[in-house]
C-alpha cells in the first residue's frame, strides 16, 4: 500500500522547490548566468525536483511490488511498464535523470544554457510527472 504522508511530504517539499524555480525564470539569460546566486539555485533546486519525483516513483514501485529497481532508469520504465505513465512520459523523465546526474556528477562541465532552457522550458514536465503521484493521495 502506498503511504500517502510519504507522497504527501515530497509533494510538498517539490512544490516548495519549483515555486523557487519558477521565480527564477524572470530573469534573462545574461541576468541569470551572469550570477552564481541565480544558476546555483536553479541548479540545486532542479537537482532536488528530480530527486523527489524519483523518491515518489521508488517509493509507488516498491509499495505497489511493481519490479526491482536497479537503476534510476528502472523507475520510469517499471511505472510505464505498470501503466502509471505513457511512454512520453517515460522518455521525459529519463532525459531528467541524466540532467540529473550531469548536475551531480559532471558539475564542473554544467552548461549553463541548458540550465537556463530547463528552468524556462521544462518545469512543466516536472508538474505533470508530479500529477501522477497526486493520485495516491
Amino acid at each position: 500500500m502506498v503511504r500517502p504522508e510519504v507522497i504527501r511530504k515530497r509533494l510538498n517539499k517539490l512544490d516548495e522547490y519549483l515555486s523557487i524555480l519558477y521565480n527564477l525564470r524572470k530573469y534573462s539569460f545574461d541576468d541569470f548566468t551572469s550570477d552564481p546566486e541565480r544558476y546555483g539555485s536553479a541548479e540545486r533546486f532542479l537537482h532536488l525536483s528530480i530527486e523527489a519525483i524519483l523518491d515518489m516513483g521508488n517509493h509507488v514501485i516498491a509499495n505497489l511490488d511493481l519490479g526491482i529497481v536497479n537503476w534510476y532508469s528502472d523507475i520510469p520504465a517499471l511505472l510505464e511498464k505498470n501503466g502509471y505513465i505513457d511512454s512520453d512520459m517515460e522518455k521525459e523523465w529519463l532525459q531528467m535523470i541524466g540532467f540529473r546526474n550531469t548536475l551531480v556528477h559532471d558539475y564542473l562541465e554544467i552548461d549553463r544554457r541548458i540550465v537556463y532552457d530547463v528552468l524556462q522550458n521544462h518545469l512543466k514536465d516536472i508538474e505533470i510527472i508530479k500529477q501522477v503521484f497526486a493520485q495516491f493521495l
